[in-house]
């Protein structure tokens, strides 16, 4: 991945973005497609490794434009973790796709944290069209009620790298309570909304799936069947990312045309 755009604080973030082939004045719909919280010992460094190749794939047969990055933290990208960061990441990250040439329209997609973070996000910036969620939280309260242990943890995986940060601890833990899609689902609707969620998730119970969607009213939530927290990782879940973005276009295109 290479440096595609600056976030908030001045933070370069890294991403690939991958292109379909259209020709000259025509448009595409675009997608921002998130990561999750690295768990390995160092894993932050590994974060979104096989992210370009489902990008490339979701542009190649499906002619959308798709950036994938890092949250500041994580790969190639500067910075320390904060939920409040990495929210900012994504805002910044569905404008720079937005003012892309041939973009016309995005949405976001997210795994895990990222899957959070989309809500979130679309619950700030009302252009952002739908969001799709795979194995993401509800909220982040479990972080919230210990928040030395999560910081510990992000230092472990190496998302932050700066002995001296955060240069306030309260600050930075307040802000895990002040993040939660439940409360952002408001915002989006009535956008569309896909749930999805491993019957099997050992990291986020599926619990918080149905109240996502049940917050929403009207999400379409699926249930992979033995399906765990690494969902970008399970055939299945893929074809029901694609299928639901196959849908997200056809429905553009008839609005236009209708």
């Amino acid at each position: 991945m290479e440096k595609l755009f600056t976030s908030s604080d001045g933070v370069e973030i890294a991403g690939h973005l991958a292109r379909p082939r259209i020709a000259p004045g025509t448009y595409v719909p675009g997608l921002v497609i998130s990561h999750g919280f690295p768990h390995l010992k160092q894993g932050g460094r590994l974060s979104a490794m096989s992210f370009p190749e489902l990008a490339e794939r979701i542009a190649t047969e499906m002619g959308w434009m798709v950036l994938v990055y890092t949250f500041r933290g994580c790969g190639d990208s500067g910075g320390d973790f904060s939920l409040l960061g990495w929210r900012d990441d994504l805002l910044a990250a569905a404008e720079h796709l937005r003012s892309a040439d041939g973009v016309r329209g995005v949405w976001c997609a997210g795994f895990g944290t990222g899957g959070s973070l989309s809500v979130c996000a679309a619950g700030i910036d009302t252009e952002i069209r739908g969001v799709a969620t795979m194995g993401a939280p509800a909220d982040f309260d479990d972080w919230a009620n210990h928040p030395r242990r999560l910081l510990q943890h992000a230092r472990d995986t190496g998302i932050i790298r700066s002995a001296s940060y955060p240069p306030a601890f309260d600050p930075w833990a307040r802000q895990i309570r002040e993040v939660r899609a439940v409360a952002a689902i408001g915002k989006l609707r009535p956008r569309p909304l896909l749930v999805m969620h491993g019957s099997d998730d050992e990291v986020v119970p599926v619990f918080d799936a149905r109240v996502l969607a049940d917050e929403h009213g009207e999400a379409d939530l699926r249930i992979i069947e033995g399906g765990g927290h690494q969902l970008r990782h399970d055939p299945r879940a893929i074809a029901v990312l694609l299928g639901w973005l196959d849908r997200q276009r056809a429905l553009t295109a008839a609005e236009r045309t209708g």
